[in-house]
């Protein structure tokens, strides 16, 4: 048995059975994706904006939170320093207290 090399086998071609015209998605396709296209970018450009002002709130409370705990530390006195008695000894009256 001899395999002949060569010899090419037919390739049939398809033909066009349909109208391509009439299964395009023609003016109103386009214009449904052109409104889409539109509402995506709309909602993009909101969702960012969004984002943008929560990372900006996020941004001032860590600073306020720093601010508040600066403004602590510096109204505690040190633990090595003691609070200033008065004259006759007693302790401090209740008047006299700075958290007040």
């Amino acid at each position: 048995m001899l395999v002949q090399f060569g010899t090419e086998t037919p390739i049939p071609t398809p033909t066009m059975t349909v109208d391509p015209n009439a299964v395009t998605p023609g003016p109103a396709g386009f214009l449904v994706t052109v409104i889409v296209v539109i509402a995506v970018v709309l909602l993009i450009w909101d969702m960012n904006r969004r984002v943008r002002r929560v990372r900006y709130r996020e941004e001032v409370r860590e600073e306020l939170d720093a601010e508040e705990a600066a403004g602590r530390e510096a109204r505690t006195p040190d633990a090595g320093t003691a609070a200033p008695a008065h004259e006759n000894g007693d302790e401090a009256s209740e008047k006299d207290d700075p958290r007040r």
